[in-house]
């Protein structure tokens, strides 16, 4: 988040690969689609160790505001559209784990190698979801 644009985000991977790093861990993302073009554009730019997509199950109405400002992610439209619906956290909490559980089902189905959560220290939704998947 902190690269002024993809390629310049790009060219550090690239660098940090070449001084030994094993494998990339993204940033956090709610859109798989997302995830899939940074994992084309990597490889098409020669860039092969694994990539870790980090996810984060929505928890709190504030955090539809809180994410997407202080991690720069977008947040998809359906997401919002959801956690609108919800009448207190605790729904909110389940469509966080419902849509982490689709968003990892997805990604395992791609292939990814692992799936990193951020938990923020609640790892409650996180077990949910992991005992879905794994």
């Amino acid at each position: 988040m902190e690269a002024p644009n993809l390629e310049s985000d790009i060219h550090f991977l690239k660098k940090k690969i070449k001084l030994g790093a094993d494998y990339i861990v993204t940033q956090m993302f709610f859109d798989n689609k997302k995830f899939f073009d940074f994992v084309e554009i990597c490889r098409k730019e020669g860039i092969n160790v694994p990539i870790i997509p980090g996810l984060k199950p929505i928890s709190t109405l504030k955090q539809l505001n809180m994410l997407p400002q202080r991690f720069h992610c977008d947040l998809p439209e359906e997401l919002i559209k959801e956690v609108i619906k919800c009448k207190n956290n605790k729904e909110v909490k389940e469509v966080g784990i419902e849509w982490g559980i689709k968003q990892s089902k997805e990604l395992v189905d791609y292939g990814v190698p692992l799936l990193h959560y951020y938990t923020m220290g609640k790892g409650a939704s996180v077990k949910k979801i992991a005992s879905e998947i794994f």
